[in-house]
C-alpha cells in the first residue's frame, strides 16, 4: 500500500455526500431513485446475516456497523434481523431521514438495537471502536480511496470478525447494464450516480482485503430476476463478498 493511501485524510467525497444528501428525502420511496437498493435489500441482508460470526456465541445479537448507511435501509433490516446496529453516514441529511423513518416506524419486538451517527469511518478508527461485523453495501465505489477504506474496515472489526462488502464489477457488461442502462436508458438511477472507472473487480477487492488482513470467506453474484434479486455465480455486474479478519 502506498503511504498516501494509508494516510489519506478522509474516505469521504464531498461531491458524493452532496449527491446522496439531495436524495435523502426520497430514500425510503420504493419507487423513487433508490428503488434498486430496495429491490436488492432483502438479498443483501439475508446473505450478510448468513455470514456473520455466530460460532461460539451465547447470543444471536451481533454488533454491526453499517458504514455509508444513507437513510437506514440496510440498518433497519439488520436490526429487525436481531442485531445491534450502528448506522454511520457522513451525510447529516441522510442520518436525519434515517432517524425520522425509525421514529415513524419503530422496530418490532424482538429486534436488536439501532442507533445512527453522522460521521466518518476515520473518526471511529481514532476512537478505537470495534464491532463483530462491519457492512459496507454499495459504498466502496463511492469513496476516495478504496484501498485505504478496506484498511479502515479491517481496523473497525474484531479479530475473527466479518466484513461484508457489496459493489459492482468493472466489466463491459457493468458499463452497459449498471451505468448506461440503469442511468441513461431505464432511468433506474439518477444520472451521475456511478463512475464506472471506480467499480472494483473481485480480484482488486480481494487484494485490498489481503493487504488489510482480511481473507475472503465467500463471494457471490447478485442478479435481478422476475421474482426479485437472487444470489448467483454471475459476478459480472453486482457482487457481494464476506471477509474474515485475521
Amino acid at each position: 500500500m502506498h503511504p498516501s493511501s494509508r494516510d489519506a485524510a478522509s474516505s469521504v467525497s464531498p461531491e458524493e455526500i452532496a449527491r446522496f444528501s439531495a436524495l435523502a428525502s426520497q430514500w425510503w420511496d420504493p419507487t423513487g431513485p433508490m428503488r434498486p437498493l430496495h429491490a436488492m435489500n432483502a438479498l443483501r441482508i439475508s446473505w450478510a446475516c448468513r455470514h456473520f460470526p455466530m460460532q461460539g456465541r451465547t447470543t444471536r445479537h451481533v454488533r454491526v456497523l453499517d458504514i455509508g448507511c444513507g437513510a437506514g435501509l440496510a440498518s433497519e433490516a439488520l436490526a429487525k434481523a436481531g442485531h445491534d446496529v450502528l448506522g454511520l453516514d457522513a451525510s447529516a441529511d441522510g442520518i436525519a431521514a434515517a432517524r425520522a423513518h425509525l421514529e415513524a416506524h419503530p422496530l418490532p419486538q424482538g429486534s436488536g438495537t439501532l442507533d445512527y451517527r453522522v460521521g466518518s469511518a476515520e473518526e471511529l478508527v481514532k476512537e478505537k471502536a470495534k464491532f463483530d461485523a462491519v457492512v459496507a453495501l454499495e459504498i466502496i465505489e463511492h469513496v476516495t480511496d478504496p484501498e485505504a477504506f478496506m484498511k479502515m474496515l479491517s481496523d473497525l472489526v474484531e479479530p475473527g470478525g466479518i466484513v461484508i462488502v457489496s459493489t459492482m464489477n468493472r466489466t463491459l457488461r457493468s458499463l452497459a447494464v449498471g451505468k448506461i442502462g440503469a442511468e441513461y436508458v431505464l432511468r433506474l438511477l439518477p444520472i451521475g450516480t456511478h463512475e464506472w472507472r471506480k467499480f472494483l473487480t473481485p480480484a482488486e477487492l480481494g487484494r485490498f482485503g489481503r493487504e488489510a488482513d482480511l481473507r475472503i470467506q465467500a463471494l457471490a453474484g447478485m442478479s435481478p430476476s422476475l421474482s426479485g434479486w437472487k444470489e448467483s455465480r454471475d459476478l459480472s455486474v453486482n457482487y457481494i463478498a464476506a471477509f474474515r479478519k485475521g
